[in-house]
């Protein structure tokens, strides 16, 4: 077995945070006094914040307060999503919500890692795409590079860590399939 001691700085490779050093450090302002402090609890002054700042945001979209959005240009929210209390979307690449999606109250969605196989533990970016109808449950994670397929649900403290077929339920750590999700 070889030991290997991680070097104190990271290699980002190619990581383009998709804008300037002045717009994130704005958005670290804005995003702490009225997403994450909970202090604008109103999804329609949430929603503008964020179409300001890049991210693609459909009709009716209901943002709840204490919400941690890393990077809204890009973000991509389509018509009649819910994206609930505490919910986290660490997007170092491109998150997109479809329509009629329910992201529950304390979820992670993640899309960034690092090669642990790498002394100096380079970074790693996948995209993350749930599809219409699909339900994260409550303080579930959603891991780099997954596709939530249509009408699938991640239960409550779930990982994903493959993507989640349609119209099926998944559960556990990993995530496995349970059962067939049934529309009455």
């Amino acid at each position: 077995m070889n030991k290997t001691q991680l070097k104190k700085r990271f290699d980002k490779k190619d990581f383009d945070a998709g804008a300037s050093s002045l717009k994130i450090f704005i958005w670290y302002f804005i995003s702490t006094l009225f997403f994450r402090s909970g202090l604008i609890p109103f999804s329609v002054i949430l929603v503008m914040i964020l179409r300001l700042f890049g991210a693609k945001i459909g009709r009716d979209v209901r943002i709840k307060p204490f919400v941690n959005i890393k990077y809204p240009w890009k973000l991509s929210i389509d018509d009649h999503t819910w994206i609930g209390e505490n919910c986290c979307i660490e997007n170092l690449a491109r998150v997109s919500l479809e329509k009629n999606v329910c992201l529950s109250q304390g979820c992670m969605i993640l899309t960034g890692n690092h090669d642990y196989k790498s002394p100096y533990f380079d970074l790693i970016t996948r995209e993350v795409y749930i599809e219409e109808g699909a339900w994260i449950g409550a303080k579930s994670v959603v891991c780099p590079g997954i596709r939530v397929f249509s009408h699938a649900i991640l239960t409550v403290g779930s990982i994903a860590t493959q993507n989640l077929e349609a119209y099926t339920i998944y559960q556990g750590n990993p995530a496995v399939k349970v059962r067939i999700r049934t529309i009455e």
